[in-house]
């Protein structure tokens, strides 16, 4: 049986604060691309965007980020906007779970390739099982969880779970 770690209006305050941070690390910016990772990353993306757009007149664009997460040389990255729509600019990479690293690591590799900004990652959950050096600059939540153990990121309208499983 899978034990709820956050509740939807747990999760609510957690996108609020990112956000913040987010803007606050980007105050001085004319835009700001949130890129995030196709399933539950870029569900998390819309809601960070969503909320960036309450707090800040900084133009904020949504990319959406294509890795095959269980082989990511394969196919590549691919992102739904052209590297001139992020080029020399401030770049958020978001996922849902950094659990190995992997995903996220390559998203990163993928925008290093273009000269930016900066770049900053951020997750709803921080598993603190990492193989590749890749942090979150901000994260929702850190779990120590076992490698058996798995975490379900759940966002459904005015339904947003963490479960632990």
């Amino acid at each position: 049986m899978a034990d709820r770690i956050l509740t939807h209006q747990q999760i609510q305050h957690k996108i609020r604060r990112i956000a913040y941070q987010i803007y606050e690390s980007n105050v001085d910016e004319k835009e700001i691309v949130v890129a995030g990772i196709e399933g539950g990353g870029l569900h998390f993306a819309k809601k960070i965007v969503k909320t960036l757009e309450e707090i800040t007149n900084i133009k904020i664009t949504l990319c959406k980020v294509t890795i095959n997460k269980d082989n990511p040389l394969e196919g590549g990255v691919k992102t739904s906007i052209d590297e001139s729509g992020y080029k020399n600019k401030s770049i958020v990479l978001v996922d849902d779970v950094l659990n190995s690293g992997s995903t996220l690591i390559y998203g990163v590799r993928h925008f290093l390739c273009t000269p930016l900004k900066q770049l900053k990652t951020a997750v709803l959950v921080n598993r603190n099982h990492k193989r590749f050096p890749v942090k979150a600059d901000f994260k929702g939540i850190s779990l120590s969880t076992s490698l058996n153990e798995h975490v379900k990121v759940v966002f459904k309208a005015n339904n947003d779970a963490v479960y632990l499983d």
